[in-house]
């Protein structure tokens, strides 16, 4: 590299005296300098000028390379909240409603009940008369296991990715696949499995036809706060009727519905007096109101009335065979994946006179 010294005091004589442009001929043809002319001729102006007039090149280009920008990228401003929130879903109530048992274990194809029946009739006496007997009868009814699965998996590089925005997605991975199969086994609680001995909750094939409202709780204006009392106290006498007496005011039982349905029962009596729920709770002290979207039904609002047990022997059960089995974890090169199960019977209702039914 060349260096080009300059008499700094001949130079700005130079300059003023107009000598601009020759000088910067002579760097070009004796010292080889050149200066870049693509946006217009390079002179130096006289010492006084304005500098907005300086024309000659140097480091600070008239117009930009790069992109116009006002601001910074984005996310440098954003901020992230470590708080997880999550969606939710229904509530799991089948087996609030009815109770829930283990009924063998996930090799079980079938599980069988046993029900016995006294049964017998007299005569008059007589010393040498044979007359008159009694018996049991007995009977094994089944009902087939349903068994269900669901996998779950993630990525090596997935996971550390969402580790970038504080989550941990084997956890999460985790939870949705047990949330995925526990709702499965509530809606088989509810509504069994097609082609199976295997019934629900709401549609066992032994349960009693289902009254009809006085008026719709919901939809008709008529209904009010004593007609709707009149129906559950309806409901109450055909349970009595069912069971030939053996349900009594103070027996434990369980009045299920839909959320919306359940409203209703804040209706105020006619002389604004108590509420219906008020009212079930005076006169059926041992009743307990439970709510589950699922009596929401397509064939309209269904209400049951379910006496939970008489002499130590429960109404119902939700029976499963497996609530929640892990099976191997599978490795792969950068992932992993695993499957899990459950299995059930559905809702098994030992006694069905013991549950009335309203819908409308």
């Amino acid at each position: 590299m060349k260096t080009v010294a300059f008499d700094s005091k001949a130079f700005d004589a130079a300059i003023r005296a107009g000598a601009g442009s020759q000088l910067l001929s002579e760097l070009r043809t004796r010292k080889g300098i050149q200066f870049d002319e693509m946006l217009g001729p390079q002179e130096w102006k006289q010492p006084g000028l304005p500098t907005y007039d300086f024309n000659m090149a140097c480091d600070v280009q008239p117009q930009l390379v790069t992109v116009s920008n006002a601001g910074i990228p984005w996310f440098l401003a954003n901020y992230l909240d470590p708080k997880v929130i999550e969606i939710l879903v229904s509530p799991l109530m089948a087996a609030v409603i009815a109770g829930e048992a283990g009924k063998g274990d996930w090799l079980n194809e079938t599980a069988m009940f046993l029900t016995v029946e006294a049964t017998g009739e007299t005569s008059s006496y007589g010393d040498f008369s044979g007359n008159g007997g009694s018996s049991v009868n007995a009977n094994f009814p089944q009902r087939q296991n349903y068994l269900f699965q669901a996998f779950l998996q993630y990525g090596q590089r997935e996971l550390g990715m969402y580790g970038l925005a504080k989550l941990d997605w084997a956890s999460q991975q985790q939870q949705a696949n047990a949330l995925t199969l526990m709702k499965a086994l509530n809606f088989m609680y509810f509504f069994g499995v097609g082609g199976l001995q295997n019934y629900g909750l709401l549609n066992d094939p032994n349960l009693y036809p289902s009254l009809t409202p006085i008026f719709s709780w919901l939809t008709n204006p008529s209904a009010t706060a004593n007609t709707i009392y009149q129906d559950v106290v309806r409901l109450f006498i055909q349970l009595q009727g069912q069971s030939n007496g053996v349900v009594k005011e103070d027996a434990p039982m369980v009045l299920a519905m839909s959320p919306q349905q359940a409203i209703t029962l804040k209706f105020i009596t006619l002389y604004n007096t108590n509420s219906v729920e008020v009212l079930l709770k005076q006169n059926f002290p041992n009743m307990r109101i439970e709510t589950a979207v699922q009596y929401a039904t397509p064939s309209g609002q269904l209400v049951q009335l379910i006496c939970e047990n008489v002499e130590g022997q429960r109404t119902m059960e939700c029976a499963f065979s497996s609530k929640l089995m892990a099976h191997m974890m599978i490795a792969d090169t950068s992932s992993w994946k695993q499957k899990r199960s459950s299995g059930g019977y559905g809702t098994i209702i030992y006694r069905p006179f013991l549950v009335s039914s309203m819908l409308g």
